[in-house]
């Protein structure tokens, strides 16, 4: 994982984990790594990856099971999808709507190109599934 320079990483860390969970890597219910082994798979400090455990807890979308370690929530979907949601809205969209503006670019512009986006995700998806199968 490449990390960035202008964020936390716990923050970097806690997104991959929501990453994890709204591609379906990790489903509700379903232990997630050991502090230890994501740790060792990022190559970071294992007091980095607990504090972005920490605050995945602290929005509810992971869960500890005494012993047993942490867990995805049953809502963990639906509560990273509107973290995630709330982030962009605040953090990206300001900054979009200033480029769009600056370079005078229409909505229909934008409507398009969400569209041809949204049609090569489904070939993605498609071609995917074709090759899960094979």
């Amino acid at each position: 994982m490449e990390f960035k320079d202008n964020e936390a990483i716990y923050l970097q860390i806690a997104a991959f984990v929501c990453e994890s969970i709204l591609t379906g890597k990790w489903t509700a219910g379903q232990k997630i790594l050991s502090v230890r082994d994501l740790a060792v798979e990022l190559e970071v400090n294992p007091n980095t990856v607990m504090r972005s455990y920490e605050f995945l807890q602290s929005l509810e979308i992971v869960y500890n099971k005494r012993g047993l370690g942490l867990f995805v929530a049953d809502d963990g979907f639906e509560k990273v999808k509107a973290y995630r949601k709330q982030q962009f809205v605040q953090q990206n969209l300001p900054d979009f709507f200033k480029n769009i503006y600056l370079l005078d670019i229409s909505m229909d512009e934008v409507r398009q190109q969400y569209k041809d986006f949204l049609a090569n995700q489904s070939i993605t998806k498609t071609n995917k599934e074709n090759e899960d199968k094979q």
